[in-house]
């Protein structure tokens, strides 16, 4: 039986959402989100990602993506990531996360005493404005219904700057079609 959530055209455009292992709350400062939106742009420049919207919150990001291969370079996005992330952890120190991460690795994972991400990034083919239009507000509101801010437009990791507020975006969004 098949999957809806799997890329079946590679170079699609794509809503999806990667979750930290065991939902853990890492994206609480400025640091950590940023090695996101560094990871993305070096994407962008350099795999082919299309960015057409996004927002990261505390354990967690969406995003609406297309590249030549949307799965491999989201698997080097979460890889490269993961190791950078944990990095800044260390350096903070962070033990608690750490420990987490330890703690919450599939057990089959022998490459790496730690597991960032949680597995896969729930792709959800994007086929029509309507469709794009709706992930978009989804996106914008999370954080809203959330209880964290009182309007997209006030969450400064979301691509709601750009749509809403018009400003300075973190991170740009491409035209889409």
């Amino acid at each position: 039986m098949r999957s809806r959530y799997r890329v079946y055209e590679p170079s699609a455009t794509y809503f999806v959402t990667s979750t930290t292992i065991a939902w853990l709350p890492v994206f609480t400062s400025a640091i950590r989100c940023n090695i996101l939106i560094e990871s993305f742009e070096y994407c962008r420049a350099h795999k082919g990602l299309k960015i057409y919207g996004w927002v990261i919150l505390d354990n967690h990001f969406h995003a609406v993506l297309s590249a030549p291969d949307l799965s491999q370079v989201l698997a080097d996005f979460k890889r490269h990531t993961a190791q950078r992330i944990l990095e800044q952890i260390t350096k903070e120190p962070c033990d608690w996360l750490l420990n987490q991460f330890e703690y919450f690795r599939a057990k089959y994972k022998t490459e790496s005493r730690h597991q960032f991400w949680q597995e896969g990034f729930h792709p959800q083919e994007i086929d029509s404005d309507e469709v794009m239009l709706q992930k978009l507000d989804y996106m914008h509101n999370n954080p809203v219904v959330r209880g964290l801010v009182a309007g997209p437009e006030h969450w400064r990791y979301s691509s709601a700057h750009e749509f809403l507020a018009g400003t300075d975006p973190v991170l740009r969004c491409d035209q889409w079609k």
